[in-house]
Formats: structure tokens, sequence, C-alpha cells
């Protein structure tokens, strides 16, 4: 439960600043360093870093949770913060120390990434990736959204070489995995308590209360339907696939860098959904001005193509899970920007979300509905792409 005193954000954000200011002093030692723009987020504390004529992007994780739970009070006040991130920078097991890793094995194994441009103290730093990102691209030409989504999960078929499994299993960072976080916000009292709060620096109050009833009711369906196990091996998963992560730096049809892994094992579903999940969160928040029909025909596509060469038991249950687990990420991803607290700013993309509340949660109330009612697979997917089109097109 939150502490009464919460953290003051100005001084939390202070604190991770200077932190960055110091280390980026000690990483480039002789070199002029200053701080660029604050990045955004509702995870880490990010900013910009100039050094020696180069730009790259450092980050710093607070305890290893997410800045709206830190601004909430989950880990103390500001002075218990900031005891605590003194001893848990030198971690060696720390959350951006494993990321690191992660990063050089992907490098190492060919996979393109933005490489590590150094870690130390609890920061990492890495370099800059220009260029679209895959929902740009997706939303400018639906027509090949379906083409450009293959092509991104095809080029983390290097995810299974020996050394980045090596990884993934002695470095794993499972804390950023759908399930994990769904577990952890919705478990027992205290999880139904966080429901009943959010909106309450977000939305109006009547908005509010009818969209903590309406997740309420999702989330007792989804943590009876995500019972079911995964089919399939355990392998290894980016864990963070989201069409903002995957950059085309020498154009949309050069092969893609990816950016923020969470490696870990999960079943073979796990990076399909979560890209289709915010690929669908995308057009329902921020439908493109045409092609919205054509945005969730090349998601359905990518889909349908993923799913190909298993047989018809073992398709409806992995197109089963893929659904119970992107119906789980919506509800992670709107829980966190419904809690931010109004001093914490939010991404462009988070402040659209939070707008199409109202729309997401009818979606979310309708498609847990149809699974709930354990409506075949084939046809509760055809009902919720339909679903999402009709929110979109409202």
């Amino acid at each position: 439960m939150p502490h009464a005193a919460l953290p003051e954000p100005g001084a939390v954000f202070e604190l991770a600043a200077d932190r960055i200011r110091r280390v980026a002093a000690e990483q480039w030692p002789g070199e002029p360093v200053t701080l660029g723009a604050h990045v955004p987020s509702v995870t880490g504390y990010v900013r910009r870093v100039h050094h020696g004529g180069r730009e790259v992007f450092a980050k710093d994780s607070l305890l290893g949770h997410s800045l709206v739970s830190v601004l909430r009070g989950v880990a103390g006040d500001g002075d218990q913060v900031r005891a605590a991130q003194a001893a848990y920078a030198t971690s060696p097991t720390s959350l951006l120390a494993r990321e690191a890793a992660q990063l050089r094995a992907l490098d190492t194994a060919g996979i393109r990434v933005a490489r590590c441009a150094g870690y130390r103290h609890g920061v990492l730093f890495t370099e800059v990736v220009a260029g679209p990102s895959l929902l740009d691209l997706i939303t400018k030409d639906p027509a090949r959204a379906a083409d450009w989504m293959t092509g991104a999960v095809r080029s983390l078929e290097g995810l299974q070489s020996p050394a980045v499994a090596a990884v993934a299993d002695g470095a794993p960072i499972a804390e950023r995995g759908i399930d994990t976080t769904f577990r952890r916000k919705f478990n027992g009292i205290s999880g139904r308590a966080y429901v009943d709060r959010l909106g309450a620096d977000q939305l109006d109050e009547r908005t509010r209360r009818g969209t903590a009833a309406v997740l309420g009711v999702v989330v007792s369906r989804l943590l009876k339907l995500r019972l079911t196990p995964a089919p399939g091996p355990r392998l290894v998963v980016y864990g963070d696939l989201k069409p903002e992560h995957v950059l085309f730096p020498d154009g949309p049809d050069e092969q893609p860098v990816f950016i923020d892994p969470g490696l870990s094992r999960g079943g073979a579903h796990q990076d399909a959904a979560k890209l289709a999940s915010r690929a669908l969160l995308a057009v329902l928040a921020a439908p493109p001005a045409e092609g919205t029909v054509s945005v969730v025909e090349g998601i359905d596509a990518f889909t349908q193509g993923q799913g190909r060469g298993i047989s018809r038991t073992e398709r409806a249950m992995w197109l089963r899970r893929l659904m119970v687990t992107w119906l789980m990420d919506s509800v992670n991803i709107l829980s966190t920007y419904l809690a931010a607290p109004a001093a914490l700013p939010l991404p462009d993309h988070a402040r659209a979300v939070v707008d199409s509340t109202p729309a997401l949660c009818t979606v979310l109330d309708s498609v847990s509905a149809t699974l709930t009612a354990g409506t075949e697979p084939e046809t509760a997917w055809r009902l919720a792409l339909a679903s999402v089109t009709r929110a979109a097109t409202r």
C-alpha cells in the first residue's frame, strides 16, 4: 500500500537527473557533458545527453519500479527512495544492468539493436536511433502492415541462438512480461483497491467510476482465463516487442533496429501478442485519418501468418492465449496511465490512450466476455477485431 508521504515528483526527477549527470561525467571524463531534454515515460527516467559532440539516451531505473509506482509511494517517501536507490544502483542484478547485458548479447548475435554506449552505477546509455517506427509505417501505409510486422518478428529469429539464450536465462527481465505484470498489479485485495483508485488524476468522476467498474469485471475474467497454460515449448522472447520499439533508420524496406529488450522465456505466442496488442491499442487511441479497416486487416493477416504450421487444435489454443495476453497487456498499460499522478509528464500516445478510455473499456469488456463464454477462438478473434473496428470508427 502507498505510504502516507508520497515522493515529490520534482525531487525524484532531480535525483535521477543528478545521477545521470554525475555518471555521464565519469563515463566520458574530460569531455563536456550536458543534459538534453527529458523524454516523457511512465517507466524509467530518460534524458538526452550530449558529450563530446555525440548524443545518447540515458536511462535511470528507480529501484526497478515504474515511475508511476514510485510517485504513488510503493517504495516509500522521498528519503526512503533516495537511500534505497543508492544501494540498488550498485547491484549487478538491477534492471538496467540486465538490460545492458541483453543489448550487448543481441548485438553480438547480429540482431540490430540500439547499442549500449555504456553502463555504470545504475545508469544505462544507449545510442540514438533515428527513423520512423513500425507504428509510424503501418499508420502511414496500412496495406503493408502485415509485411512489416512479419518482418520484425523474422528479424528476431536469432533470439534462439545459444549465446542469447544464455543471457536470457542468466539475466532475464521477466518483470516486463505481460502475465507477470498482470499478476503483480491485480493480486487479491490490493488489486481491487488499485482498480478502484484508477483515473483519479486523469478522468472526470463519472468516467472514472464507470472505468473502475468495467475494469473490475474484466480483471476478474482474465484472472480465470489466464490459468490456461501456454501451448508449446518456452522459447526466448523479446518481451517488450511493441511497434514503438521497432525502428527503421535505413528505410522501411531495410532491417529494423530494436530498443528496450525484455528477454526471458515464454510461450511462442508472446511476442506476436505484444506486437498485435499495441498495434490494436494504437488503432483505438489514435485511429488513422484513413485506413483504419486496412490496419486492422493487416494486424489480422500478421496474426494469421504467425499461427500457420501448427495443428488446428494447437492453433486454437495459441490464438486463445494470444487474445488473453492481448487483453492483459491492454489492461496493464491502461491502468498504468490512469494511475499516473498529474505531475508526471505523459508521452503523447499515453494521453491518447487515456482520452480513449471509454472506447477501450468497451472493447475489453466485449472480448473478455466472448472468451469467458467459451466461444471458439477463430470466431472470438473475428468478433474481437470487429469490436476494435467499431470502437475506432466511432
